[in-house]
């Protein structure tokens, strides 16, 4: 039996046969970890009950969803259909559950948001500090990490970005370019004043950005300025790791000058670099825009940010009493 016809047999089966929600949710647990330990941690149970209830939905169905290989379970023609019908379905939840807040009518409530490593500093935390006191009812929870999380399907409510691309479903504010600098051990260069050095540059070691960061353009403009791989002695993942780096004397390198600056121990060794620059943004869905607690939060946040856009654009360090 081919492809197409054991896909047009589930297509089948899938209409005239009451097939659970959660088996939808199964498959594309599945799709997404290659496997069923990946999928088990995902939907909290164990391998046994998703290697049952798979077997069971493909006797159901009477096809195979996916191709039990070497490297993880691939899916089939029929398995990339149910993965399809996964998506849309919680697309379509996603966008019910946020027309429904938007219409919320107190800011109050639980609002999650999401940024990275290199802005969650001391800037960011003591705003969302501020917004805690004025708005005591409103619970955040903030995500740190460097995957961009999707605000379509609700993984946020609320992203504070470092992007030139914000999205064509997003609304929000553009704040300001984020300045990045080539920063050292302040002990180490105690002479700096800030200007470029180049031959600072052409006899230091490096340290530089790896992993998921290892091409954004900070990361390129440590492998150019240091001519390649050789002179780069330390990778990390992260920027808040890349400062720590710095600190500890392991090399030079590029760091937002919005926390490096604060960093009594960190000396500037050069002025901002545009190309390793990129916008700061606010942003929500457009199906959350009018929700009273996303407005209260994207008002306050954005208008305190807009006020340290000195600091975020490396004009100024920024003070507690700023």
């Amino acid at each position: 039996m081919t492809e197409a016809t054991a896909a047009n047999r589930a297509r089948t089966r899938l209409t005239n046969t009451a097939v659970p929600l959660d088996d939808f949710r199964l498959v594309r647990a599945i799709a997404s970890a290659r496997g069923l330990a990946g999928a088990a941690a995902t939907l909290g149970v164990n391998n046994s009950t998703v290697f049952r209830r798979l077997a069971q939905l493909e006797a159901t169905l009477d096809c195979t969803l996916f191709e039990r290989r070497r490297g993880g379970y691939a899916l089939t023609a029929a398995g990339e259909e149910m993965v399809a019908v996964a998506d849309a379905m919680e697309d379509a939840a996603s966008g019910f559950l946020r027309r429904v807040e938007g219409k919320d009518l107190a800011p109050s409530g639980e609002l999650r948001v999401t940024t990275n490593d290199g802005l969650m500093g001391t800037l960011l935390t003591r705003i969302i500090g501020e917004f805690r006191q004025r708005h005591p009812q409103i619970r955040l929870d903030v995500v740190v990490d460097n995957a961009q999380l999707n605000l379509s399907r609700r993984d946020a409510d609320i992203a504070i970005r470092a992007t030139d691309k914000p999205g064509e479903t997003l609304v929000g504010r553009r704040i300001g370019r984020i300045a990045w600098a080539i920063y050292g051990r302040r002990v180490d260069f105690a002479d700096s004043t800030g200007g470029h050095a180049p031959e600072i540059c052409a006899r230091a070691s490096w340290v530089g950005l790896g992993g998921e960061l290892s091409e954004i353009r900070a990361a390129r403009f440590v492998r150019d300025q240091a001519g390649g791989h050789e002179q780069v002695g330390f990778r990390v993942n992260t920027v808040r790791s890349l400062m720590d780096a710095v600190v500890a004397g392991l090399g030079i390198g590029p760091l937002p000058c919005m926390a490096a600056d604060l960093n009594g121990d960190l000396v500037r060794l050069s002025p901002p670099h545009n190309d390793i620059s990129s916008s700061l943004w606010l942003l929500t869905h457009q199906d959350l825009r009018h929700a009273p607690r996303v407005r209260a939060f994207m008002d306050f946040v954005g208008g305190e940010l807009n006020r340290c856009r000195p600091v975020i654009e490396g004009e100024a360090p920024w003070t507690p009493q700023d």
